[in-house]
């Protein structure tokens, strides 16, 4: 899955996630800029570093018009604080959606034209939050929930030029998960949920965006490919009181 020469533009590409997709389009060969509104945190390789907020439509543009070519945008940026939907106003929400499922779909139009001269592709970083209840960031899942379904239409309306998939990502460890589950305790209990045994590591969602985003998925568009360590067990089978010795 080597894409050597390839440019690809990662957004929010600065930490956790983002990085680790960063790093893995390093290592197969590509040329890669990571766009945030924050110079990174950690080694990105031979990544560039572009100053950018998603969010902001006229920059966005600017910067995409600057580019002499792009392979693969991956619309990583987003994420919310945890903010049940009694405590915020809509307001708050709203900000939520903007840059979660707004801000994709304004940087996917400003790379359009540069991707259709290519014949590239698009990686959306979903969450399985978009698929399940997501209470404590309810406007987070819903605006995942729309981003799926934008890159299944886009994936339509830009045939056969451009390819677009999403990434539905489960849990992933990175320098922010104290905030999510706690201490190294808490960590491993939460790990033990997951049948895989573990959460993610960024290195794992890196390799899945690769080959979404190389000619061995050269077939594949429209998809949702499913990045969780096989899900979550479901709670009916602990609360269950038959079978219990087998």
């Amino acid at each position: 899955m080597e894409l050597n020469g390839r440019v690809v533009v990662v957004t929010g590409g600065t930490r956790g996630v983002g990085a680790g997709i960063a790093r893995s389009f390093v290592a197969a060969g590509a040329e890669v800029v990571v766009c945030a509104r924050r110079p990174p945190e950690g080694f990105l390789g031979k990544a560039e570093f572009a100053a950018l907020d998603v969010r902001d439509g006229d920059s966005v543009r600017r910067f995409f018009a600057g580019l002499p070519r792009l392979d693969v945008l991956v619309n990583n940026a987003g994420g919310a604080p945890y903010r049940p939907l009694a405590q915020g106003g809509p307001e708050r929400h709203a900000r939520v959606l903007e840059l979660n499922l707004l801000a994709p779909l304004t940087v996917s139009l400003a790379a359009h034209d540069l991707l259709k001269r290519a014949r590239g592709s698009i990686v959306m970083i979903g969450s399985v939050s978009g698929g399940r209840p997501s209470p404590g960031t309810a406007a987070y899942g819903a605006a995942k929930a729309g981003l799926e379904n934008l890159a299944r239409s886009m994936a339509v309306e830009w045939a056969p030029d451009i390819r677009v998939n999403t990434l539905v990502v489960g849990m992933v460890r990175t320098e922010r998960s104290p905030l999510h589950y706690g201490d190294d305790e808490g960590i491993a209990a939460v790990s033990r949920t997951v049948p895989l045994g573990r959460l993610a590591e960024p290195s794992d969602v890196g390799a899945a965006a690769v080959f979404l985003a190389s000619d061995a998925a050269a077939y594949i568009s429209g998809a949702s490919l499913l990045v969780h360590g096989g899900g979550e067990r479901p709670a009916f089978l602990d609360a269950a009181t038959v079978n219990k010795e087998t």
